[in-house]
């Protein structure tokens, strides 16, 4: 009676196993939570479990806060050299290339701000943590030097570690390089707005970045000259709650406003419209 007894076979599995791709998945720096990327990247790669602010490349910011098919790069093809001979700062320069995808620690470009013609720059701290060499402060100049012929705001956004060492001092002329073309946007009244994200410290918060008609920052930024390791160790005494970060400046009078990154476009819109007497875009009247 075999043909009455049923054979067994084993039983395929209904589901198929899918291999997640390992960089999906995104983990916030500040609480720990773990999400993925999609969601950062939506909502502007802002923690939705802290409201922490991660960190965002130079282009992310320029999407963000620039207006759809306006953009043009300005001296894009600036390259950092090496003038002093520094030991193995060409193939530093190469890792970072290849890294950070970008010409260099900055990145600068003209286009519209709802509408308004203004010159942007932006620092990416991936490439060598946005340390200024020659190539940022020429960068800056040129931006500067631009939006002063054409009379178009000017806005840059910080992040960075300081100066950058194996350039030595022709990295530390950049202060100075920078700040003098600022200088001459002041004195023809064309308005400047510095936006401080984290972190900006070292000789770009003690040149350009603290130079602003306005000045505001990110929730959370961490800003300063030197670390407050140093700053203890030099003063011998605890240091205050929340020391260098952008609401403690914002308390002491060093900034003008603490902006989170999903109004920063508004608020830029808005001083820049001040600053300049532009009313509103037509687009903008509209909605409003």
């Amino acid at each position: 009676m075999a043909w009455f007894r049923k054979e067994k076979k084993p039983r395929q599995p209904r589901r198929e196993r899918l291999e997640i791709p390992p960089d999906t998945w995104e983990k916030c720096e500040a609480c720990g939570h773990t999400d993925i990327r999609a969601k950062f990247q939506r909502n502007a790669n802002v923690c939705p479990g802290c409201d922490y602010h991660r960190r965002m490349r130079a282009w992310e910011y320029v999407s963000l806060l620039l207006d759809e098919g306006t953009v043009g790069e300005v001296e894009g093809d600036l390259r950092s050299v090496d003038p002093l001979g520094f030991p193995d700062y060409p193939a530093r320069l190469r890792r970072s290339l290849a890294g950070a995808g970008e010409s260099d620690a900055i990145v600068t470009v003209a286009g519209q701000l709802e509408g308004l013609p203004v010159g942007l720059g932006v620092m990416d701290f991936a490439f060598m943590g946005g340390s200024m060499g020659s190539v940022v402060g020429e960068k800056i100049a040129r931006l500067g030097l631009r939006s002063l012929e054409r009379k178009h705001p000017l806005v840059i956004l910080s992040a960075s570690g300081g100066a950058r060492m194996q350039e030595g001092i022709l990295s530390l002329m950049q202060m100075a390089k920078a700040s003098a073309v600022l200088s001459q946007l002041a004195e023809r009244r064309i308005p400047y707005v510095s936006v401080l994200t984290n972190p900006t410290t070292g000789g770009v918060s003690a040149s350009y970045a603290m130079l602003g008609d306005a000045i505001v920052a990110e929730p959370g930024a961490v800003i300063g000259f030197a670390g407050p390791r140093v700053i203890k160790q030099t003063l011998g005494q605890d240091l205050p709650e929340g020391f260098q970060t952008a609401e403690f400046l914002l308390e002491h009078g060093m900034l003008d406003r603490v902006v989170h990154r999903k109004a920063l476009r508004e608020t830029l819109s808005r001083l820049l419209r001040h600053m300049t007497g532009r009313p509103a875009s037509a687009a903008r009247a509209q909605d409003g």
